[in-house]
């Protein structure tokens, strides 16, 4: 074979490997926000979380009007069983609040049927 072709048979052969961030771009159940203010644990810093959407029995113990009102106490009780890497309580309570509203804004998307995102991103 020649390199061109070789080069190709190796592209067919791997996978392209995909970034977390693009990946969850593409997956309307998870959605990346980059942290203006990142969260630092220890030696770490945490830049960005991934958040995906919540099942029902992730919901308990919180009510879905306050969570759809980014209702902070709501916030705190969800945003640690959805986020990668998993963030503490005390962690959501050090959040610069841009942050956590961008955080709620992402939650409360997931609690909307596809029929009502669809209106929302025709209106605009």
């Amino acid at each position: 074979m020649s390199k061109p072709e070789t080069d190709q048979a190796a592209q067919k052969a791997e996978p392209a490997a995909v970034a977390p961030e693009a990946e969850a771009a593409k997956n309307p159940n998870m959605e990346v926000v980059e942290l203006d203010t990142p969260i630092v644990r220890g030696e770490h810093s945490i830049d960005s979380l991934t958040l995906r959407k919540p099942m029902a029995g992730e919901l308990r113990g919180v009510s879905l009007i306050e969570l759809m009102q980014m209702d902070v106490l709501a916030l705190r009780k969800v945003l640690p069983r959805i986020t990668t890497p998993t963030i503490t309580d005390i962690e959501i309570g050090r959040m610069d609040p841009a942050d956590l509203v961008q955080c709620g804004v992402a939650v409360s998307g997931f609690l909307l049927q596809k029929s009502a995102k669809a209106e929302a991103s025709q209106g605009m």
